[in-house]
């Protein structure tokens, strides 16, 4: 009997799409096919993910015949009238999207307390200048305790799951788009708020400071949040960045039309890294040359290198739709 019988039977007493076992093996949709086709076969690593998955040897799923296995009902997917979440990714993409917002506040929070007690030693009698520095490198320990973590897990997830069905309906589209816009509106009006208050505190120069950086912490919290939740639910902008994080031998196991997809979006991030690299040198020369002064307005570089990707994407878009 063959691998290719093998894998298809035990497939159907799962109850399970090429698309499922595809996720839950890391690899795209086309991959499963070939194998069942019998055009190419799994790297080992692969096979062993089968054994543990289906709960048999290396021996029985390559060589052995298992045709005759019943199904486990207990163990098959549930049928389905739409795609599911059958990785976990809404999961660990919503996680995500809670600890990086809030370890960058934690920072900016941290920043804040440092300057209301560095201010503090401007009243007579205080004695708070010990503290100012220890608050600011708490909270950039704790932020970072945060952040780091969250995106190895994501890095972790990505590399196991580079391929997602899309599971989510028009309604939580729609609600992770709402999402967003009321995280910016909230966290714009923050920020605003804050720089309201320099002008409200100016006689209170301990708080003049602090104050617009709490605001600070609270907008951007709000701001990364809803950007990460609507970006969670574009999951093919998640299996477009798998797709340019490619290798050749990866990529060598698409069909053609995947394959051709692979390479275009790594030669479109290259060209985004080129441009923004350059505008970084740009940036730097125009800082540290003092012939050119241009100190004021060298940071313009990144901007206009940011406005030149997306005439990049922006003409890709337009070629790829011919």
């Amino acid at each position: 009997m063959s691998f290719r019988d093998n894998l298809q039977h035990l497939r159907a007493t799962r109850n399970m799409t090429q698309e499922q076992l595809a996720m839950l093996l890391g690899v795209s949709r086309q991959s499963v096919s070939k194998w069942e086709a019998e055009r190419a076969y799994p790297e080992m690593d692969k096979l062993i993910r089968l054994c543990e998955l289906f709960e048999c040897t290396l021996d029985e799923l390559v060589l052995g015949d298992m045709t005759a296995r019943p199904a486990n009902p207990a163990a098959s997917m549930p049928p389905r009238a739409a795609p599911q979440d059958v990785t976990g990714y809404d999961q660990a993409m919503r996680t995500f999207a809670w600890k990086l917002p809030l370890g960058i506040a934690v920072i900016v929070a941290g920043a804040a307390l440092s300057v209301l007690f560095a201010g503090l030693t401007l009243v007579p009698g205080s004695a708070y200048q010990s503290y100012s520095s220890a608050l600011m490198l708490v909270g950039a320990a704790v932020g970072i305790a945060l952040i780091v973590p969250a995106l190895f897990a994501r890095r972790e997830f990505r590399r196991s799951h580079p391929f997602v069905e899309d599971f989510y309906t028009a309604e939580q589209k729609s609600q992770a788009r709402k999402a967003f816009s009321t995280g910016l509106v909230a966290g714009i009006a923050l920020v605003m708020a804050g720089l309201a208050s320099t002008i409200v505190l100016q006689p209170f120069p301990w708080l003049a400071g602090s104050v617009p950086l709490f605001f600070a912490a609270l907008g951007a919290f709000f701001i990364v949040h809803g950007y990460l939740v609507k970006s969670c639910c574009d999951v093919e902008r998640y299996n477009e960045k798998s797709l340019r994080g490619m290798n050749e031998a990866q990529i060598g196991a698409l069909d053609d039309d995947l394959a051709s997809r692979a390479r275009q979006a790594k030669r479109t991030y290259g060209m985004y890294a080129l441009i923004m690299g350059l505008s970084t040198v740009v940036g730097l020369v125009l800082l540290f040359v003092p012939a050119l002064n241009a100190r004021w307005w060298f940071w313009l570089a990144w901007p206009i290198g940011g406005i030149l990707c997306g005439v990049v994407k922006a003409y890709r878009s337009v070629r790829s739709a011919k």
